[in-house]
């Protein structure tokens, strides 16, 4: 009720697709499944998808590393982290982790001064900048209550972001994450609320005034100060885990996201609430090799061929991956589609994860 309200009250303040570069994942696992993860996530990738399941550490502290390149290699985005368990390990029921994350495109050419005063071309006036977005989580789960058969676990993230275009724009923000989380044997169950507060980023803006009468010459707007707002989006989780035999598994997930902002081109859409769901399957092998495939970000778009542009088709985007483990390490790779599934904007996801047996008290 106090994010419907939140939404309600501030929509009109709120920018849509703020932040996004906060909502492409982490980790190849995670992609190659459609980013359902929020039931069942529980090493070092927890601090981006439900900081609840920190709490599964159980006496071990995980590392993780992912590398990807979009668009032919035009945006780069790099992501680290790490968790350990808080207390005696081999009792802890709480974990702390640290991610940092910055998706990029660097070497934009930058052609205010490319025409000279005379009307002349001049290459030589042409300088590059890097469009920036950077972003640092410090992530807490705790468990709540556990026994035996079953973990009723709690988390938090509080999270930094920067975001720089050049020297022309440069932005500072700060929010909030909350999540839930629940595991059995078979059943699992995450409910995670992201920037439950309402994330803020506060930009400025810094213009020679050189670089002033260029923009007002070709009809720019020159901006000053700008406050954007990320509002709460809600994100529900239910997975089942199933051993076919002794070495064969295999696990589903569902997840749903939920969000308040103004109606989107999702699977179910309003202008009170939008519903996106997100599938993903994984099958294991004696817990050495596993093979996903995920499907996620629905939408209702123009047929191909279409020339009347009026016949429309659900499109989504899919990805398959796999990994292996060997010992402590996990290598695992994931292959996605930026677009839909007739579109051929596919992209080679990597990412090492590395589980390392903690034997001194980290407090």
């Amino acid at each position: 009720m106090i994010v419907l309200l939140l939404s309600f009250e501030g929509k009109g303040q709120f920018r849509k697709y703020s932040n996004e570069f906060m909502n492409i994942g982490a980790g190849a696992r995670g992609l190659a499944m459609g980013g359902a993860q929020i039931a069942t996530t529980e090493d070092a990738y927890a601090g981006f998808w439900n900081p609840a399941g920190l709490s599964e550490l159980r006496g071990h502290s995980s590392y993780s590393l992912m590398h990807a390149e979009y668009f032919a290699g035009i945006g780069k985005y790099d992501y680290f982290s790490t968790a350990s368990p808080i207390g005696d390990p081999a009792k802890a029921t709480s974990g702390l982790g640290i991610s940092v994350l910055r998706f990029a495109v660097d070497d934009i050419p930058n052609t205010l001064f490319l025409v000279e005063p005379d009307g002349t071309i001049n290459y030589n006036n042409i300088r590059s900048f890097s469009s920036a977005d950077y972003a640092m989580l410090i992530s807490f789960g705790q468990t709540l209550f556990s026994d035996t058969e079953k973990n009723f676990s709690f988390g938090t993230n509080a999270k930094v972001i920067h975001r720089s275009v050049g020297k022309f724009a440069k932005a500072w923000g700060v929010g909030l994450d909350a999540g839930l989380q629940y595991r059995s044997d078979k059943i699992s169950f995450g409910l995670v609320v992201r920037d439950i507060t309402t994330t803020y980023n506060a930009w400025r803006f810094s213009f020679t005034d050189k670089e002033k009468e260029m923009l007002y010459l070709s009809n720019n707007q020159i901006p000053i100060k700008s406050v954007e707002l990320t509002a709460p989006r809600l994100y529900l989780g239910a997975a089942y885990n199933s051993d076919l035999n002794e070495k064969f598994s295999i696990m589903g997930e569902l997840n749903l996201e939920l969000s308040f902002d103004g109606q989107r081109n999702v699977l179910l859409s309003s202008k009170v609430m939008n519903m996106d769901p997100r599938i993903g399957i994984e099958m294991n092998y004696a817990k050495t090799i596993a093979l996903r495939m995920g499907v996620y970000n629905f939408q209702r778009g123009l047929k191909d061929g279409d020339t009347t542009n009026l016949s429309k088709v659900w499109i989504y985007q899919p990805g398959v991956g796999v990994g292996f483990n060997i010992k402590q390490f996990r290598i695992d790779y994931a292959f996605t589609n930026l677009a839909n599934q007739s579109n051929p904007l596919y992209t080679h996801v990597f990412s090492l994860h590395l589980r390392l047996p903690t034997k001194k008290y980290i407090y």
